[in-house]
Parts: C-alpha cells; sequence; structure tokens
C-alpha cells in the first residue's frame, strides 16, 4: 500500500508540472484572443500566505506553478489507488477548485465563485478542467505501468459496490520487511 501514496504522489508531482504547463499555455491563447489580463488573485494570496507586504514580479507565478505542482501529488495517488480516467479527473478538478477557494477565502483576498461575473466563472472553470483533466491524463499513464492498483483489482471481483465483496487480501510482506 505505501507504493500507492509514495509513488502516487511521486507520479502526481510530476502530472502535476505538466498539467500546469498545459493550463498555463491555454491561458496565454485565451488571453491573446480576449485581451484579459493576468489575474493578481494568486500573487496576492501568496503575499497573505507568507506575510510579504508587496507582491514581489515571481509571486504570481510561483503561486500559480507551486499549487498546480502540489495538488498534482493527490491525482497521482489516486491513479495509483485505481481511480482513473475522465470520472476521477473530474473528481480532482473539484479539489483544484476548492484548494483555490479555501486559500483565497482564508487570506481574504477573493470573493465566493458564485458572485463572480459569469464571464470570468466561465474561464476560471474552464482552464482548471484543462489542468485536470492533462493532470489525470499524464498520472494515469505513470500509474498504469504499474498495474491497476487495489481499487481496480476489487472491481475486478465485481462491479459495483457490494456488502458480500469484502476487501482484497492484504498484500504479503518480504521477510524482514
Amino acid at each position: 500500500m505505501n507504493g500507492v501514496f509514495s509513488r502516487g504522489a511521486l507520479y502526481g508531482l510530476l502530472a502535476g508540472a505538466a498539467g500546469t504547463l498545459v493550463m498555463t499555455l491555454g491561458e496565454r491563447l485565451e488571453q491573446r484572443f480576449t485581451g484579459r489580463p493576468d489575474s493578481q488573485v494568486p500573487a496576492r494570496t501568496l503575499e497573505r500566505l507568507t506575510g510579504r507586504p508587496e507582491p514581489s514580479r515571481g509571486t504570481g507565478p510561483a503561486m500559480h506553478v507551486g499549487q498546480g505542482v502540489l495538488l498534482g501529488a493527490v491525482r497521482g495517488v489516486m491513479s495509483c489507488a485505481g481511480l482513473r480516467g475522465p470520472w476521477a479527473s473530474a473528481m480532482f478538478g473539484v479539489v483544484r477548485l476548492t484548494s483555490d477557494q479555501i486559500l483565497e477565502k482564508a487570506t481574504g483576498v477573493g470573493a465566493p465563485p458564485w458572485t463572480w461575473p459569469r464571464r470570468e466563472l466561465a474561464v476560471d472553470l474552464a482552464h482548471k478542467a484543462v489542468y485536470a483533466f492533462a493532470t489525470g491524463l499524464v498520472s494515469d499513464l505513470l500509474a498504469a505501468r504499474h498495474g491497476p492498483g487495489p481499487g481496480l483489482r476489487h472491481a475486478e471481483l465485481l462491479p459495483g459496490r457490494h456488502e458480500d465483496v469484502g476487501p482484497l487480501p492484504r498484500p504479503r510482506r518480504a521477510p524482514g520487511g
């Protein structure tokens, strides 16, 4: 089981970096067409989290990349546990959005998304979906190299939720391990 968490976290960090890159490229492309400026919310959030008086030039990108990479670890663990594919990526998209909202609201930087202008909300949701699905794709590909994962192996016993299907047998430990 340790491999699910340790390997998953490592794969997720890599996948989170890839997902952040894809999201950033999509944002740049969208901004070129719409003329929308960069958001200052990530910089202001990191400023509040670190206690810095003024955001420096690299604060926004640092928050953007750091949060995307670190949250990727969650998606990597999901993949290694057997939560893969579009459903898992959609679940992870909610995690990504929730992380943003917790940090922004706890620091007093932003208003809840249901109060935003609809166009701004749509753009943010679209970019976070790109991140979630790109991160998921990379994470799932990396995890697939080690087989289906415990969740998918359990589903092979009998698909769905059934009270009479117990957990998988515990993995055997190596002698001295």
